[in-house]
């Protein structure tokens, strides 16, 4: 069994965090994804806490802003920063509603300012050869069917990584025409699949049973089964092998990933013309200013296309001194 805390976190840290993590597992249908990072961040503090011979559930906020200084001193990004004081505040104010502290030190502490980076995104025709090159490949073998149905799936479809690999057969019904996702915070949406993303999936389902471990009852249950102890193909796998499909495809495997496919699929549907309220419920987004992002990735690649393309720009460019 995996070791969840140092031996120099105090019994009464680990109870406390364990406690919080089953109330936003239980009240708020937390992923296993989102439990782990939790359990991460909050260890963080509660071992810096225990070498300045604090404790976690009477950290003030001198201990927090002290945290957060030296993960700025350690060059850890400021979204890494402010999602940690996200969990130390969701935390604290755990403790405060349980009676168990009684203020939340996180209340004067505001959380690092950063500008959000523009998300990595192909173009569309990087992105159909992304699909073309996994086509052209699936007759070598039942991983290259398996591959080709995740590629269209990826582009057609915007799914999270965690949720394309973790998807239950059940997800597929019917004509297959849509799949029934359970993204974060439990939330269930239907996701349209296009004809091309239909036809792969036809045919990897064919060759399906020949990847399903033998005597791994699990992994039936997934779409696309493994040996892994989860059952079914992990993350790590699926971003090997789309950076592997990169190389084969041309493409800078440091600029693709799966969530750069979930990107792509959002930045092309607004710059085709899609609202954002679809294409929020698209992506599953709760709060549609997550979405937001791809209306600026669109209006900066139109920026590009017009500074290397129209004549008074290139005029310009030979102008300068």
């Amino acid at each position: 069994m995996r070791d969840r805390v140092p031996t120099r976190v105090s019994v009464r840290t680990s109870t406390l965090i364990e406690s919080f993590l089953d109330m936003i597992s239980a009240e708020r249908g937390a992923s296993a994804n989102t439990m782990d990072a939790y359990r991460r961040d909050l260890l963080g503090f509660a071992r810096q806490c225990a070498q300045s011979g604090s404790d976690l559930a009477a950290a003030s906020p001198a201990d927090i802003r002290s945290y957060l200084e030296g993960l700025s001193a350690a060059g850890i990004k400021p979204s890494s920063q402010s999602r940690k004081l996200s969990a130390l505040r969701r935390f604290y104010h755990f403790l405060f509603s349980e009676g168990i502290r009684p203020d939340n030190p996180c209340a004067t502490i505001d959380s690092p300012r950063h500008t959000r980076p523009l998300p990595k995104v192909l173009s569309a025709a990087e992105a159909l050869a992304l699909v073309e090159a996994a086509r052209a490949r699936s007759d070598d073998s039942a991983e290259a069917k398996r591959l080709h149905c995740m590629i269209e799936m990826l582009y057609a479809s915007g799914l999270r990584v965690s949720e394309l690999v973790s998807l239950p057969l059940a997800a597929i019904r019917g004509t297959h025409r849509v799949l029934f996702v359970r993204g974060k915070g439990g939330r269930e949406r239907m996701v349209p699949l296009g004809q091309p993303a239909r036809q792969a999936l036809q045919v990897y389902l064919q060759v399906r049973p020949a990847l399903i471990p033998r005597g791994h009852d699990q992994a039936a249950q997934y779409l696309f089964p493994s040996i892994g102890a989860a059952g079914h193909l992990t993350r790590r796998r699926c971003h090997q092998l789309v950076k592997q499909l990169a190389i084969h495809t041309g493409i800078d495997p440091d600029r693709l990933s799966p969530h750069v496919m979930r990107h792509a699929f959002a930045t092309h549907l607004v710059e085709g013309g899609a609202d954002l309220r679809s294409v929020q419920t698209l992506l599953g987004h709760a709060d549609i200013a997550t979405t937001q992002i791809y209306t600026h990735v669109a209006r900066e690649r139109l920026k590009q296309v017009v500074e290397a393309a129209h004549p008074l720009a290139r005029g310009a460019r030979r102008n300068r001194p």
